[in-house]
């Protein structure tokens, strides 16, 4: 389908811009991106392109943070057992490792439970309150799920265990009875940043603890920024606020390797020696961690990245490594598989508002991943459904103007149970209520999306011309990263470039070009773009839009265009 361009149209005050340049030193272009961030001084700048963790919110902000403070501090006194109850993707199990290691350098008695995706799913279950209870737990602190768990934080209660939740996803009308619940999406939740996600609000807990233990110096708490950054930046949280703060300082204290198991891990994705950015994180390390839940135990990421042992880390992180090759594998079956369903069940895409594949053999660790990519394909909102047993489990992943939560909170009563936000959700539901569940949330959609909202749109920040593509442009983007949700790499827009040379493929299916403007060269790559190259001719002239990036080769650095799209010059 072809993309829709979308300049910015964004009014920016020019006084404020000129203002901006003045002060910094910068191009109209960096001013502009930065008004329209609502960043207008020099002091919010140096905020913005200096992330400090002295910005950080105080955790005792949110509710019943200093409940839970004093409960965990009884309980490390009194050499109660405090069980972590995590979840088995990345958020989940960098907020557990977090809390085991803070929690075990004040002598806690403490162990975790991750329950295993095929068997029990996400989140607090019977079984599972079985497993913590034989595990003698006094105290059980949910990472990463709990705040929709009514009934099995009932059932815990009865047993005599004390249930603190941590969470963030969105919460239902009806809170479970725990004895603190630490979400800033409560309602009446007065902390003033909701996107945290679950191992921020970890760390905010740890932070809190260490305070009452008057050891929350700087370098004490840094040794946990590792594990918040890459649990941030791996859930496809918006990279603003907070979020980015911690996604900065995480990939600082990654970068000096001091986790053993996470430094044997980069070295297996090929990240020994490179500088790390986000896309590092999200496309090689948090696949590998993610692997081990998906297809087997998540307890094995916790030990990674939890252990002290040189021969471990090593061990663990070849497994994972491993693992995830297959993972790989059996994503791409499926994907290709759902692709072929989609053409042969949905005739005529410009009316179908909401994608819903169901079948019996998909594997249940796989479809998130695959929904994503369908959604990526289709720009539409996305749910896969494989069956066991009688029952379907579902990943469902939406698009930027979709809340797929609250929808999904709209035909609750054709589903067993459901959880999750606004652009991804989990969810069971019986088979006999699919066709009809199917036709009611396209029906929804219908009425909420619009053709234009489902063709797959590219938001341009700004035209440049080739000329003014240097070495000072590119050191102030790059004070713009960590990029992400929220805080997006800037997309540029170059009209009338020729082509210089001929078009051509590399890797697997990856295009490279080179243009010219006004003796101005850029080199360009575009990633699964090379179907393009037949059509692109020398001397011809083309409008490309693209983000500006490093790129390095036997250590030589040259500035390179990321392609997103590429048309020809029709003249104005």
């Amino acid at each position: 389908m072809r993309k829709k361009w979308v300049v910015s149209k964004d009014e920016v005050d020019s006084k404020q811009v000129q203002d901006l340049q003045d002060s910094l030193s910068c191009s109209k272009v960096i001013a502009k991106l930065l008004v329209r961030k609502n960043i207008y001084t020099f002091q919010q700048a140096q905020e913005f392109f200096h992330p400090d963790f002295k910005n950080l919110h105080d955790p005792y902000i949110f509710n019943d943070m200093e409940k839970s403070v004093n409960r965990i501090r009884q309980a490390i006194e009194n050499k109660e057992k405090i069980v972590i109850f995590g979840d088995y993707d990345v958020d989940g199990t960098t907020a557990t490792s977090l809390l085991l290691i803070g929690l075990r350098k004040l002598g806690a008695d403490v162990d975790f439970y991750i329950p295993n995706r095929m068997i029990e799913g996400y989140g607090l279950s019977m079984s599972g309150n079985k497993a913590v209870l034989r595990k003698k737990a006094q105290v059980v602190i949910t990472v990463d799920c709990g705040i929709n768990a009514v009934n099995e934080i009932k059932d815990l209660n009865q047993e005599g265990v004390d249930v603190i939740i941590t969470d963030h996803h969105t919460p239902k009308k009806v809170l479970p009875d725990a004895f603190a619940i630490i979400d800033p999406k409560l309602e009446d939740s007065k902390y003033p940043y909701h996107d945290l996600a679950g191992v921020g609000i970890a760390f905010k807990l740890i932070l809190a603890i260490y305070h009452k233990y008057n050891i929350d110096d700087i370098e004490n708490i840094s040794t946990f920024f590792d594990l918040v950054g890459l649990g941030t930046i791996a859930d496809i949280v918006p990279l603003t606020g907070e979020n980015r703060i911690l996604a900065s300082l995480g990939i600082k204290e990654l970068q000096e390797r001091k986790n053993l198991g996470l430094s044997c891990l980069l070295n297996l994705a090929g990240l020994k020696t490179c500088k790390l950015k986000s896309s590092d994180i999200v496309f090689k390390l948090a696949p590998r961690i993610n692997a081990a839940g998906r297809l087997g135990s998540a307890d094995r990421a916790v030990d990674l990245m939890t252990t002290t042992i040189p021969e471990d880390a090593q061990v663990l992180a070849q497994s994972v490594h491993s693992e995830n090759q297959k993972r790989q594998q059996i994503d791409q079956k499926t994907f290709l598989e759902a692709c072929d369903m989609i053409e042969l069940k949905y005739q005529d895409l410009d009316k179908t508002f909401f994608i819903v594949l169901a079948t019996e053999h998909w594997h249940p660790g796989v479809i998130g991943i695959v929904a994503s990519k369908i959604v990526e394909k289709y720009n539409r909102p996305t749910i896969l459904i494989t069956f066991a047993e009688g029952e379907g489990s579902g990943s469902a992943r939406s698009i930027r103007n979709f809340n797929i939560f609250e929808c999904l909170s709209e035909f609750q009563e054709y589903l067993k149970s459901f959880g999750g936000h606004k652009y991804a959700a989990g969810l069971t539901i019986l088979p006999e209520y699919i066709d009809i569940f199917e036709q009611k949330i396209n029906e929804y959609a219908s009425e909420k999306l619009t053709l234009e909202d489902i063709r797959p749109q590219i938001h341009i920040a700004n035209e440049l011309k080739l000329q003014e593509i240097d070495e000072d442009l590119l050191k102030w983007l790059k004070l713009f990263s960590p990029f992400g949700p929220g805080n997006m790499n800037p997309i540029f827009i170059s009209k009338k470039v020729m082509i210089v040379g001929y078009p051509y493929t590399v890797g697997t299916n990856h295009l490279k070009i080179k243009t010219i403007q006004n003796d101005k060269t850029l080199d360009l790559i575009g990633f699964n773009m090379g179907e393009l190259s037949p059509f692109l001719k020398k001397g011809s002239f083309v409008d490309i839009v693209y983000s500006l990036e490093e790129n390095e080769w036997k250590d030589i650095i040259r500035i390179q265009g990321k392609l997103k799209d590429i048309r020809p010059y029709v003249s104005e």
